[in-house]
């Protein structure tokens, strides 16, 4: 069984700049229960549905199965709840570890995460200086969250 052990911070834009174009991620979720999710996306040129169980602290079982591309477009404008996620995907090494930044279009348009999954719930990552505030624990910054309550329709995002 696949477990996922991830952080999320806030990226300081100001502070980071993407190195290339990134790939483009379109992602939907066919169930969004808090005790289980089932997303569909399109990675570049990749098709996959993911299976996440319920989040406790920074970790959750996590399955993920590659699906023909026509099948995932077809789930994604026919099956899954609006909006959609769109997003670019960019990785950068930090002191040897591996971040993914997320810039989010659409919706969600402003938002910057960086993600880091780790080996164990008490590893603690070297932090590259363009990361800000840690929203590990804040179910607002889950994706499949943002497709009920867009970034773009928070009151105040001060984040």
């Amino acid at each position: 069984m696949g477990t996922e052990i991830e952080r999320k911070f806030l990226v300081d834009v100001g502070r980071w700049q993407p190195r290339d174009e990134g790939t483009p991620f379109r992602q939907g979720y066919l169930s969004s229960h808090p005790e289980r999710t089932v997303r569909v996306r399109l990675e570049g040129d990749r098709a996959v549905l993911t299976i996440k169980g319920l989040t406790r602290g920074i970790s959750r079982t996590e399955l993920e199965y590659p699906v023909p591309r026509a099948d995932a477009e077809q789930m994604l404008a026919e099956l899954c709840e609006q909006p959609l996620i769109d997003k670019h995907r960019h990785v950068e090494v930090h002191a040897g570890v591996t971040w993914e930044i997320d810039v989010f279009h659409g919706a969600n348009a402003g938002l910057v995460i960086a993600e880091v999954e780790l080996e164990s719930d008490t590893a603690a990552p070297a932090l590259p200086p363009w990361i800000g505030r840690d929203v590990s624990a804040d179910p607002r910054y889950y994706n499949a969250n943002l497709v009920a309550h867009p970034y773009s329709q928070w009151q105040a995002h001060g984040d």
